[in-house]
């Protein structure tokens, strides 16, 4: 009794967490399946096949929500993996104000995602801060959130203030888990600085990166509250994106064809975010 009971305490220490992940995800995920494949209210579904896809895939905001999601997700990704990095190592290289920073660099991400976008509309309005700074510097004020060549840039230069915190914060705990040695040994046999960065702590951050570089892809790909709440996927559709494209066709009604644009993404996220995050983790270099 006492081998089976030794047997048998992982599979009752694990089964609350399993049973509460089949019914929050994998019940949810293959009801979605179903679900997209109907047209559907809260009383009854009606199966009309792969109809939802293809009229999903006709509507004229559908391709240019596409375009502006893959944007979204590589610019946003880019300059946040980029610039938080440009900042860890700004913070951990030993200035007496790094701590300070950390806390600043990473306020942003405490803020709703609405708040933010209410935020930056104060900000960003005809008369706004930012249009009077520019108009203080001689430059004529820009309809940032009505033009449709800056809507997008605008949803863009938020959902970075908010999120390149994160990514740095876990950029500056993969810095201090290098070990110093093996800066000490690389100053030993003359290393530049550069050098060191170069050799050590960039191949040693890659298990850092890829974990950021498949929170952003993710975030990126599924942002929807922040953008809707800023510019609604206006003007026309020139911030339009999948997640605020799915929101307009569940507000009128049109639940099977939401659920269809809804696996869409999903489908998408995970033919996107997997193979790269298995690339990078072969890459991955053994501290050990």
């Amino acid at each position: 009794m006492q081998k089976l009971n030794r047997k048998t305490y992982p599979i009752w220490l694990a089964a609350p967490g399993l049973i509460i992940y089949i019914i929050v995800f994998i019940i949810p995920t293959f009801a979605s399946f179903y679900f997209s494949m109907t047209i559907w209210n809260l009383k009854e579904a009606r199966f009309v096949g792969l109809e939802n896809f293809i009229t999903f895939f006709s509507m004229t905001n559908t391709r240019t929500a596409l375009i502006n999601t893959a944007i979204f997700a590589l610019t946003t990704c880019s300059v946040k993996i980029i610039g938080g990095l440009l900042l860890a190592r700004y913070v951990s290289s030993g200035i007496r104000s790094g701590n300070y920073l950390k806390i600043v660099i990473f306020f942003p991400y405490l803020l709703g995602n609405v708040v933010v976008a209410l935020a930056f509309r104060a900000l960003l309005e005809p008369a706004g801060t930012v249009n009077q700074f520019l108009q203080f510097l001689g430059f004529d004020a820009i309809r940032w959130l009505t033009d449709k060549h800056f809507a997008l840039l605008s949803c863009i230069i938020a959902d970075i203030w908010k999120g390149i915190g994160t990514v740095t914060i876990i950029l500056i705990a993969g810095m201090c888990a290098i070990p110093k040695s093996y800066y000490e040994a690389a100053a030993i046999d003359g290393a530049t600085p550069w050098m060191a960065f170069r050799k050590i702590t960039l191949p040693l951050l890659i298990p850092s990166f890829n974990t950021v570089l498949t929170l952003c892809l993710i975030g990126g790909l599924r942002s929807y509250d922040l953008i809707q709440a800023l510019t609604g996927g206006g003007p026309g559709y020139a911030s339009e994106v999948l997640g605020t494209a799915i929101y307009k066709l569940f507000a009128r009604g049109s639940y099977g064809l939401a659920t269809a644009g809804n696996v869409i993404l999903f489908i998408a996220v995970a033919l996107i975010v997997f193979p790269i995050n298995s690339y990078v983790s072969k890459r991955e270099v053994d501290m050990s």
